[in-house]
């Protein structure tokens, strides 16, 4: 990190889902390495092990915790949130990192298109199940993962689920500006809290990201990229950045690239249809539909 101190994140807590792995991984073992106590949530309990085991030996700190989730599914992600508040009496940082990217359309324990469901809802509902705990460790930071095909996106409010036309890239750009619209929604509804929502592209970096199911282009142009690719490590640099430095203190609502604040797609800036897809996430998931 560049930043004119290290910071120490000493006696904070942090969870990170999507820890087992690429950014995920990198992220926990860099706040791990700055005194951290870090949770990572992962779907496969001996990956998940494993992980954390590389974090603890990277990192030379032993407070790395496991939780084990599949996201797609939102009684899953209810049971997360009930042992993350078992488990820590204070959060100071929930990184939402988890995301996907699928070349045909699937759908989930709930009736769900993934995409939609792990990429967006999934951490609109896990952020505010751990709302209250957050505020409680006050000052405490929302750091959302989010693309730079965020750019592309647009939300279509008619189809959501993908369930009258499908294509993986919208989908995956839909999420990922819901991603941001989310984090904004979030902040304004957060100020006087002392819990900021920040939201990030992390740039084009080497992982397994869409390998479950890839459209055979889309592979095709993964192999072609990839030595032009960030590593994992420094595909990680701006979430740590988000989740320690003194630098963000305070700054909420804000998308970032490299470390630095950027304008995000037009469409995120619309106050109303982040307040409409807060209403209709909030429904999908069976949160009060309350107005900010």
């Amino acid at each position: 990190m560049t930043d004119h101190t290290t910071p120490s994140m000493a006696g904070k807590t942090v969870l990170i889902t999507g820890g087992t792995g690429g950014i995920g991984k990198a992220t926990a073992s860099g706040l791990a390495r700055l005194g951290a106590r870090v949770g990572i949530v992962g779907r496969d309990a001996t990956r998940a092990a494993s992980a954390a085991g590389d974090i603890r030996s990277l990192a030379g700190n032993d407070a790395v915790d496991v939780f084990i989730a599949d996201v797609s599914s939102q009684a899953e992600v209810r049971r997360l949130a009930a042992a993350v508040l078992d488990t820590y009496p204070r959060l100071d940082v929930l990184v939402n990192n988890v995301g996907g990217y699928w070349a045909h359309r699937h759908v989930t324990a709930d009736g769900l298109e993934r995409t939609f469901a792990v990429n967006h809802l999934a951490p609109f509902l896990l952020t505010n199940l751990l709302l209250e705990r957050l505020a409680a460790s006050a000052p405490a930071r929302v750091v959302t993962v989010s693309s730079g095909a965020q750019a592309m996106g647009r939300i279509d409010f008619d189809d959501l689920q993908g369930s009258q036309t499908y294509s993986g890239q919208r989908a995956y750009n839909q999420s990922k500006l819901a991603n941001v619209m989310f984090t904004y929604e979030l902040a304004r509804r957060l100020e006087g809290t002392g819990v900021t929502a920040t939201v990030l592209h992390p740039g084009v970096t080497r992982t397994d990201f869409g390998a479950e199911d890839q459209a055979a282009y889309f592979a095709w142009m993964s192999g072609i990229a990839k030595p032009f690719m960030k590593s994992p490590a420094g595909g990680a640099e701006t979430p740590i950045f988000l989740a320690s430095s003194p630098d963000v203190e305070g700054v909420s609502g804000r998308y970032f690239a490299n470390r630095k604040a950027k304008d995000s797609n037009k469409v995120s800036y619309d106050t109303d249809a982040a307040a409409r897809l807060w209403q209709a996430s909030a429904e999908l998931v069976g949160l009060p539909t309350t107005s900010r």
